[in-house]
């Protein structure tokens, strides 16, 4: 059977959508869990649970990043 030739224009294509991947991937999980921490502030009346959630937000993001682009494979 033959193999597919890899292109280098591949290797370009998949280093933009992980530039772009990476930042929203903060973004969103910022807005998430802060709009969450934002929710739970409001019904609670404990202003501190903003900046945990948004937090959580960024370490959650983080490590998905980690697990998606950081891990080398075997």
């Amino acid at each position: 059977m033959s193999e597919q030739k890899r292109r280098p224009e591949d290797g370009q294509r998949e280093f933009a959508d992980a530039a772009w991947s990476v930042p929203s991937y903060l973004l969103s999980g910022m807005i998430i869990w802060g709009g969450l921490g934002w929710l739970l502030a409001e019904w609670t009346g404990q202003d501190w649970l903003i900046p945990v959630g948004v937090i959580i937000g960024v370490g959650l993001a983080v490590y998905l990043v980690y697990v998606k682009y950081g891990r080398h494979s075997l």
